[in-house]
């Protein structure tokens, strides 16, 4: 019998409307936190062992003797808008290879969900629209998207099956591309899944969404309670930073009569709707957070700089934090990564042990961010070739471009900062320790990032405490200025 051919592709984005610089070709062709623009076999090859979707989808799949034709993956760090070129240009690559890999059976693409470009609010939805129109309605389609997803009925339409992460951080990235598997070959097997899709009423800001909170920990055990009943359940909790009528969480159910699927997603907007109340959207201010860093600990006190979150579309610029942290006198801080790659140029060029005047951060053009303007000891430099160790993306490589480690001069106490000439999220203690600053060294470690952090950093923490500085990444969402959410209700930061 011969082996089903599946071509498998990947097109990255989660876009913040409310972000700063846009995502054109180059930054998809890039690497950073993610590899570069993968062409061909090289998307297997070079992903194998990664937590990334698509490498959990060629897993299972070639363990289930599927016959897989790689076209294309790649990925940008969020920002604002995709350009409209580049969208064209990518989607263009993977329509080409659909067109040139011959007899297909299916297709898997691994999405984000919270795509947005510069004429289209529903990039994903576009992407499933114009591959289904390359291959007919009669192939089957599968993808996986992020648990940020903000899923449309258009991306639910244009494709036979979805699935969402269930965690945040993402620690099932490969799971949940694996999880496509399955349902594919009962797709190819001439199954129909019959779909329904649910919105929920409110939106629910990043920080509050760490999956081991409550309530989210009851409302992710409901997918698999659901498959005892045959009902394949996922749910997305969406991005709150893209401005578009389908921004917030979401239900899909796939079962085999219309009216178990229909009741399956009701009972989980209905589960959404009674522990709206438990959700947990609590920030300090910075100077709250500089108060809390003075009370003797065991282990580190960890504060997230969740409004600066460079995986979110934040600048990782600013400085409100680290300027409270300056003016309130803390003792033993590490913090980073500052996109920076002035002051990371020259602590190059002097070298370490040079002292040197710099400004710090708060050059990316954001209102009323200013530069921490103060004398800096170059402790370390390198290249910013960063292996992850933790759980998260253990495997993979951060490029940072010239990194730099450096110490605030002229304090009592040591305030050691790490620079960077590429934005990445602070999510892995590996940022630190690649150049040299072990964070279980410091009384306080300042990350800038909104959860995915805690999968590294929770286990050598005292207190985990998001900090609510300013940033491009609203997490206070009644401050957002929102003109296309429709009547979703906002839950705010206490």
């Amino acid at each position: 019998m011969t082996a089903k051919r599946i071509a498998i592709a990947g097109f990255q984005h989660e876009t913040n409307c409310f972000g700063v610089t846009k995502a054109g070709l180059a930054e998809f062709e890039m690497a950073d936190s993610w590899p570069e623009m993968l062409h061909g076999p090289r998307v297997i090859a070079e992903t194998v062992g990664m937590n990334l979707p698509i490498a959990g989808f060629a897993a299972a799949a070639q363990q289930a003797g599927l016959d897989l034709v790689p076209i294309l993956w790649c990925a940008a760090e969020p920002s604002a808008h995709v350009t409209d070129a580049a969208f064209d240009t990518i989607c263009a690559m993977i329509e080409d290879g659909l067109r040139q890999a011959g007899p297909l059976d299916g297709v898997y693409l691994d999405l984000h969900g919270a795509m947005v470009t510069e004429s289209l609010p529903d990039g994903e939805g576009e992407v499933l629209r114009r591959v289904r129109a390359v291959v007919g309605e009669d192939v089957p389609v599968v993808a996986s998207l992020d648990l940020h997803a903000n899923v449309s009925a258009q991306m639910v339409d244009r494709a036979d099956f979805l699935t969402i992460f269930r965690t945040y951080p993402h620690l099932d990235m490969a799971e949940t591309g694996a999880r496509c598997v399955p349902a594919l070959q009962r797709l190819l097997g001439g199954e129909r899944f019959y779909k329904a899709f649910r919105q929920v009423p409110y939106l629910i800001p990043l920080h509050a969404q760490y999956t081991k909170a409550a309530p989210f920990g009851e409302i992710y055990a409901f997918p698999e309670q659901l498959m005892q009943k045959h009902v394949l359940a996922d749910i997305a909790l969406g991005f709150t930073a893209a401005d578009f009528p389908d921004t917030g969480p979401a239900c899909v159910t796939y079962a085999a009569s219309a009216d178990q699927a229909e009741a399956a997603a009701q009972e989980i907007i209905d589960l959404f709707l009674a522990r709206e109340r438990d959700v947990d959207c609590t920030m300090l201010t910075p100077e709250q957070a500089v108060e809390a860093s003075r009370q003797p600990r065991a282990k580190p006190l960890v504060l997230a700089d969740v409004q600066d979150n460079a995986g979110a579309g934040g600048t990782s610029d600013t400085t409100g934090l680290l300027a409270a942290l300056i003016a309130g006198g803390a003792q033993d801080v590490l913090m980073g990564l500052f996109h920076d790659p002035d002051s990371a140029a020259a602590a190059h060029t002097a070298g370490p042990g040079a002292r040197l005047r710099l400004q710090v951060g708060g050059k990316s053009g954001l209102p009323g961010h200013q530069p921490v303007d103060a004398e800096f000891e170059v402790l370390a430099t390198g290249d910013g070739t960063c292996r992850y160790t933790g759980e998260m993306y253990g495997g993979g490589v951060a490029t940072l471009g010239k990194t730099a480690a450096l110490r605030l001069v002229g304090q009592a106490a040591k305030i050691d900062l790490v620079v960077t000439s590429l934005r990445n999220q602070c999510l892995d203690q590996a940022h630190f320790t690649h150049i040299g600053l072990d964070p279980r060294d410091y009384a306080t470690v300042c990350v800038k990032s909104t959860a995915h952090f805690r999968a590294d950093f929770e286990p050598i923490a005292s207190d985990v405490l998001a900090v609510a500085a300013p940033g491009a990444f609203e997490c206070d969402l009644s401050v957002i200025p929102y003109t296309n959410i429709g009547a979703h209700r906002l839950i705010a930061a206490e």
